[in-house]
C-alpha cells in the first residue's frame, strides 16, 4: 500500500466515524471507520519505513569506484 493510498482509508474512516449518522443493519459504521483509519496510519508508517530503507540501500551501493577522480 503506498502513501497515497493510506491518505484515502484514513479520510474515509474519518467520514465513516465522525459524519455518517445513518446506520445499516449488522454493521457498525463507526467500528468499521475507526479500522480503516488504523488500516491508513498502519500504511503511512509502513510506507515511510520502507521507503526510508530504500534510500539507505541505494545510498550504501555507492562504492569507492563511483567515487569521482581527485
Amino acid at each position: 500500500m503506498y502513501f497515497g493510498g493510506s491518505i484515502v482509508l484514513l479520510a474515509l474512516g474519518a467520514i465513516l466515524s465522525f459524519a455518517v449518522q445513518d446506520s445499516i443493519n449488522g454493521v457498525d459504521l463507526v467500528a468499521v471507520g475507526y479500522i480503516l483509519m488504523a488500516a491508513g496510519a498502519l500504511g503511512i508508517l509502513l510506507s515511510l519505513v520502507l521507503n526510508g530503507q530504500r534510500a539507505e540501500g541505494r545510498r550504501d551501493e555507492r562504492g569507492r569506484d563511483d567515487l569521482p577522480p581527485r
